[in-house]
């Protein structure tokens, strides 16, 4: 039998080679958002992992985006070289599709990183103005975000065009918008944090506006070849807030614009939020989704550790793909892992191919856990 995990995938003009996708993982490790050494080790780490697709952390489309000053961005031409550097790296030793999750941080912007505890970065530490589409502050103690003008909307519209165009120049593969966890995309969508009384707020489709425009515009400045992708909070898990029956609504709408690909998570909106968590809580919301769009591929996330968990996700039809965050942190090699717990043969890099199991010459063990690999099948996913 086929191991779903390991079966390549179509998007658009490129095949991936397995469904696992190692999902954005926020570093606040940049200079002025311009990618340097550690981004070529954190990301290239997982060119050589097995996976079929990485993708960046959160790259912001102008200075006033950022959720931090050393988040990764790309409106200039320094952060531009440096994302080719890194697409660079990937062409030359891995085979995963690198691609880029652009991201406006909407009223999340200006925020200190989460091992500095967090919260609001004051003005005199480097700090700047945040906008959102209503000046509704994140909690007691947040300064409100100012309210952005319709020509400041259309104009973030055209940001996030232009740099899928430098994303392209950059040699990047893939585009993700990041629609989820309360950044500017998702504060337009939620009833939450949208108060407006235009026409990019109110209704359900007043309040898609947004999302729909920049996502028709990102589409048009990006290579025809190459698949563009959504992550949304399929539910913001509050009462009265962004709901799983909207989301299809978005979905549904995304597809007949030619979405490729929908990452479904939750929440992260608001503090109020009540999130019901455990091992692969977010993955009915995906289901959900998939059962509603007729060609966009669905990504499930949310706490999946392990391999048959992974594979029983996407074999009983729940989801197109599988995202790992936290557990690729712990373990950058989990796509060898698991080829090698569900029975599949891999190729390794040259420079690493003495650590398959199958070629330890420990005495009396043969593999991790010592149990030699019993492999299904050849999978091609050679690096």
């Amino acid at each position: 039998m086929a191991i779903r995990l390991f079966e390549p995938l179509e998007l658009r003009g490129l095949t991936l080679a397995n469904r696992i996708v190692i999902e954005p993982m926020t570093q606040f490790s940049t200079a002025d958002g311009v990618a340097g050494d550690w981004h070529i080790m954190h990301l290239g780490q997982f060119a050589v992992s097995g996976a079929g697709m990485v993708l960046s952390e959160s790259c912001y489309i102008e200075a006033i985006a950022r959720n931090h000053p050393n988040c990764l961005a790309i409106y200039s031409d320094e952060q531009e070289r440096a994302i080719s550097r890194i697409c660079g790296f990937f062409n030359t030793y891995g085979n995963a599709a690198f691609g880029l999750q652009l991201c406006h941080g909407g009223r999340k912007a200006s925020s200190r990183p989460h091992w500095e505890g967090g919260g609001k970065l004051a003005k005199e530490d480097g700090g700047y103005e945040a906008v959102a589409p209503s000046p509704i502050p994140i909690k007691p103690g947040w300064p409100a975000p100012r309210e952005l003008s319709v020509s400041e909307i259309q104009s973030i519209v055209e940001m996030f065009a232009r740099s899928a165009q430098r994303a392209a120049r950059a040699g990047c593969r893939v585009l993700q918008l990041h629609a989820a966890h309360g950044y500017l995309i998702h504060e337009f969508l939620s009833p939450v944090t949208n108060a407006r009384q235009d026409k990019y707020g109110g209704s359900l489709q007043n309040r898609m506006r947004f999302a729909l425009e920049v996502f028709e515009a990102t589409r048009a400045a990006w290579p025809a070849e190459s698949p563009l992708g959504i992550r949304i909070s399929a539910t913001d898990w509050i009462t009265g807030g962004w709901t799983v029956e909207q989301s299809i609504a978005l979905a549904k709408q995304l597809d007949e614009l030619g979405c490729d690909f929908i990452d479904v998570s939750t929440g992260g909106l608001a503090p109020q939020q009540q999130v019901e968590t455990g091992p692969g809580y977010q993955i009915g919301f995906a289901a959900a989704i998939k059962n509603a769009v007729n060609k966009m591929k669905v990504t499930a996330v949310g706490q999946i550790t392990e391999p048959r968990q992974a594979e029983t996700i996407l074999r009983s039809g729940q989801a197109d793909m599988i995202g790992l965050a936290r557990i690729a942190l712990y373990n950058p090699r989990w796509p060898w892992a698991a080829a090698h717990e569900l029975g599949i043969e891999l190729d390794y890099p040259n420079q690493y191919e003495r650590a398959n199991p199958k070629r330890w010459s420990i005495p009396g063990v043969s593999s991790p856990g010592n149990q030699a690999p019993q492999p299904v099948e050849k999978a091609s996913t050679s690096l």
